[in-house]
């Protein structure tokens, strides 16, 4: 294992977007830092390699920004994905915090661009990173490095040494095994998603047809240790960022790429060719998230996505191609359903579309009546051949189940007191902010906000 030091003002455990704020924010407060990465240096980096953009409030248009994003109109997006469960002091500290994200995070080397079409519409919103999330990562782990923060590839943390609410060690490594001594930890090594049979524990026999869109290393080692030892949990294990992916997708790894923003142009029937939710409920955005739950609900967890060929150009494309077909019955065939029962859904559906002009920018008027679910915007009759079709199955982001913390990314212990000198960032703790739901691009804000302040906080009670 490289570097021989054993005892530091700071240990970072994580390799991602929160690890690597953390580290730079404790770096730039004077103190030594190492990180631990349990991943190699091509796989470093955890989910923030398939990322593409933040989400921070700001008071007025800028050069990546089209308008402004209030921290109010923050806070009215999160509650609203939300419903309601959200730590208000936290979620309001870290929205405030977040304005000076976009300046910070350049100042770490990263760089911004305008926001693409296609990318759910979030050019006032979003900043998006020129070259997306790896191109950023590396930015930042450039910056970690020319700053003096030492970082250890493959060091996978066994064991944490924790006293009455104080951090004093990690083991690293099963064989050969190395202590690592520090005045203050960092845990940013995200959630539990990869750990299949974790999963099952709250999702039973469902959780094997799961596909984990990010690292496979995110088995929640860290999160279960912490805990074992104290720390105060917060968040429903059941809840997750669970968005429909192509069923096609790997297991692992498969990222963004393999998400599907098509819903909101077609249907969604599963595997009885029913449909089981509105598809039109809300702008992409804000309600992309909520499928992935919604497929894992169903029969064997497969959903597919129907449409025709007016849609086909309207949303970015993914990895896998369509599956297409001429008529409604060869396609239901291409795709192993029942084609009269499918063409029947279909037939009950454009029955029911209602008049209206279309524009997929804002809650426009095509809507059906008298149909359960309803289809409440964009609403058009599937009617144009060739059609289309995506197979979907849920693919797991990050798990919300995590470390309880303070404003200041201190973790609280199950006495209720924070802890002498633990902290958290990202994934690890987003569990304090989402409840449940997901808006675009909140995920990097936890963790850069978090991992700045988790840095700086550690550092200084290190020094102190």
């Amino acid at each position: 294992m490289a570097g021989s030091k054993t005892r530091y003002d700071v240990l970072v455990i994580g390799g991602g977007n929160a690890a690597l704020c953390a580290a730079i924010s404790a770096r730039r407060e004077g103190a030594s830092v190492l990180v631990l990465e349990a991943a190699d240096a091509f796989w470093r980096g955890g989910n923030t390699r398939h990322t593409r953009n933040m989400r921070c409030a700001h008071d007025s248009a800028t050069e990546i920004l089209t308008g402004p994003y209030t921290e109010e109109e923050f806070f009215e997006d999160l509650l609203r994905v939300t419903k309601g469960k959200t730590d208000e002091d936290l979620a309001r500290h870290m929205i405030h915090e977040s304005k000076e994200m976009l300046t910070w995070i350049a100042e770490q080397g990263v760089r911004w661009q305008p926001s693409l079409g296609g990318t759910l519409s979030l050019g006032r919103t979003n900043s998006f990173f020129l070259g997306g999330g790896r191109a950023m990562l590396n930015a930042l782990y450039d910056t970690a490095e020319r700053l003096g923060v030492e970082i250890r590839y493959e060091a996978e943390v066994t064991e944490l040494e924790i006293e009455d609410g104080m951090f004093l060690s990690a083991t690293i490594g099963r064989e050969n095994p190395v202590t690592v001594r520090a005045g203050a930890l960092v845990a940013a090594a995200g959630g539990f998603e990869s750990n299949i049979e974790w999963l099952k524990q709250y999702w039973g026999e469902a959780a094997e047809n799961f596909l984990i869109r990010g690292t496979r290393n995110n088995k929640g080692t860290i999160l279960k240790l912490l805990l074992d030892k104290g720390v105060q949990e917060v968040g429903d294990p059941t809840q997750c960022h669970a968005v429909a992916i192509d069923a096609r997708a790997p297991k692992y790894d498969g990222g963004i790429i393999t998400r599907l923003d098509c819903v909101v142009f077609g249907i969604v029937v599963n595997n009885r060719c029913e449909r089981f939710y509105d598809e039109g409920e809300d702008i992409w955005p804000k309600r992309y998230a909520i499928w992935g739950r919604l497929v894992a609900a169903q029969p064997d967890q497969i959903a597919y996505i129907i449409f025709d060929a007016s849609s086909l150009k309207l949303f970015m494309p993914s990895l896998f191609p369509p599956i297409t077909a001429a008529t409604i019955p060869e396609l239901a065939a291409k795709l192993e359903l029942d084609p009269a029962a499918l063409e029947n859904t279909i037939n009950a559906f454009n029955a029911a579309v209602q008049p209206g002009t279309f524009d997929d920018k804002i809650l426009d008027d095509c809507r059906t009546e008298g149909l359960m679910p309803p289809k409440s915007h964009w609403a058009r009759r599937i009617e144009t051949a060739p059609f289309y079709a995506y197979p979907v199955r849920p693919g797991i982001t990050f798990t919300y189940l995590g470390t309880r913390v303070n404003r200041d990314a201190r973790m609280l212990m199950n006495t209720g007191k924070p802890s002498a000198n633990m902290f958290a960032a990202g994934e690890i703790m987003a569990g304090n902010v989402l409840g449940e739901g997901y808006a675009a691009g909140i995920g990097m804000t936890i963790g850069a906000v978090f991992g700045r302040i988790a840095g700086r906080e550690a550092a200084r009670n290190a020094r102190n």
